[in-house]
């Protein structure tokens, strides 16, 4: 799907708040509001808009640690890393989980936690415990500077 102008200017103003309404939009962006429900469906069933979710803050709600974790696996086979995908999407702790290339690790996981105490028992029982880990380094994060961006159209 080829973008324009206004669905451009759509995805803007989802991305800085998604509560506005089609006429809060189509104000904003200068359309009648059935032109702009039509470019906002259209958006949505083309996928280019996945879904919608709302930021929490973690902290307000006792997730007061956030680590990065570099997993590196024992084998790179297919099947391994479909073993260890899906169990890592069993853990509602891990909120991002990367597969990279170019680093000394295979994935890095996003976690959030109460404390190092909460941290280690996921580490030391669920982490570790997923076949194929043969190592896993972890940094914790002490603050965030950039977060939730938006996606430069």
């Amino acid at each position: 799907m080829k973008l324009d102008q206004y669905d451009k200017a759509i995805l803007n103003a989802l991305q800085n708040h998604g509560r506005l309404s089609n006429q809060e939009i189509a104000d904003q962006i200068g359309l009648s509001p059935s032109a702009c429900l039509r470019r906002f469906k259209a958006l949505e069933n083309s996928g280019i808009i996945r879904g919608y979710l709302a930021q929490l803050d973690a902290k307000k709600l006792g997730l007061d640690l956030m680590a990065l974790v570099h997993i590196s696996m024992d084998k790179h086979t297919k099947e391994r890393f479909e073993e260890f995908e899906r169990e890592i999407q069993k853990l509602p702790n891990v909120i991002e989980c990367l597969l990279l290339t170019g680093q000394s690790a295979d994935y890095q996981l996003k976690v959030v936690v109460k404390d190092l105490d909460a941290y280690q028992e996921l580490l030391l029982n669920n982490l570790t415990k997923i076949p194929g880990v043969s190592g896993v380094h972890t940094s914790f994060v002490l603050r965030k500077v950039v977060s939730g961006g938006a996606l430069p159209l």
